[in-house]
């Protein structure tokens, strides 16, 4: 199976989205500073996008940053990518990985860092982190399974997906938690109760976030319409993050099993052509990989 192409201006165009990413965006662009990624980000991004600069020359671009630099080579001799000679360069590591893969994992390192600096008194930090890097981990080791292309990208998706959480816990802690109180006393998921109480969801911040730092059009849509797939139609990335978060849950309450799967997106296994077969099989094999994740994602300096 190919790459999936996808642009902003196919997603979605229901009033109902179109009214929440508005608000989010306003959200977003009273955080900028708050949320703003590093320099070495914006010059990677606009290095990547253009023909003329060579793979040494990222490198030294990204070197500039060594704490960057570490974890990036970190990441890219372990176990998460498996390359079987050992990534010394960062120019190595973006001819090894590729130039847009790369450029993904600087952004996903860069916001990892810049929201571990953000103060959140509604999540459980270790949980939240434990949470989005299984879900980069599953979403990684589904694409596998489709046989989708560079499947660094989803990693980087479900490590993203739920980044709008922290930013709705900060900026709106009341809302934030009124949210909480009703998902949990109508068993209702959290993103609704968010639209109730707040206006809009965690995935739409995701969205404007993603906006914000420029990221690929399909790394927006995963982390935009990770709870609602069939809203960006033809988006093999937003599928699969949808169902590796659901398979996350299912990890972490396994007596949630059939009430996560009954919520989960058909369209997104259809489309996926994968099954609910899929789901021990590949949580046996994301947790191993799960240490080694934390172990390198985690923001700690």
């Amino acid at each position: 199976m190919t790459d999936v192409p996808m642009s902003p201006h196919t997603l979605a165009t229901d009033p109902l989205i179109a009214a929440a990413d508005e608000a989010a965006k306003t959200l977003v662009q009273g955080s900028i500073k708050l949320v703003s990624l590093p320099h070495v980000c914006i010059r990677v991004n606009l290095m990547v996008d253009d023909p003329n600069h060579t793979a040494a020359e990222i490198g030294t671009v990204i070197q500039q940053d060594a704490s960057l630099t570490a974890r990036l080579l970190k990441i890219a001799n372990s176990p998460l990518y498996g390359f079987r000679s050992r990534v010394d360069t960062i120019s190595r590591a973006v001819t090894v990985i590729g130039q847009r893969e790369l450029r993904d994992l600087v952004f996903a390192v860069s916001a990892v860092r810049t929201f571990a600096q953000i103060p959140v008194d509604l999540a459980n930090m270790a949980s939240f982190w434990r949470h989005s890097i299984f879900t980069g981990i599953v979403a990684k080791l589904l694409a596998q399974e489709c046989g989708v292309l560079h499947t660094e990208r989803l990693f980087v998706a479900g490590l993203l997906h739920d980044l709008g959480k922290l930013l709705i816990f900060h900026k709106l802690p009341e809302q934030a938690q009124k949210a909480l109180r009703r998902s949990i006393a109508m068993d209702e998921p959290l993103y609704q109760a968010e639209r109730t109480l707040v206006g809009f969801d965690h995935g739409a911040v995701g969205g404007a976030l993603a906006l914000l730092w420029e990221l690929p059009s399909a790394l927006h849509a995963a982390i935009r319409f990770h709870h609602e797939p069939d809203a960006a139609p033809d988006c093999l990335e937003a599928a699969l993050v949808h169902l590796a978060n659901t398979i996350s849950h299912i990890a972490e309450a396994p007596d949630q099993r059939e009430a996560l799967l009954a919520r989960s997106s058909q369209p997104a296994w259809k489309m996926s052509r994968l099954d609910a077969e899929i789901i021990d099989p590949v949580i046996a094999k994301a947790h191993p990989l799960l240490f080694e994740g934390l172990a390198l994602i985690m923001p700690n300096e």
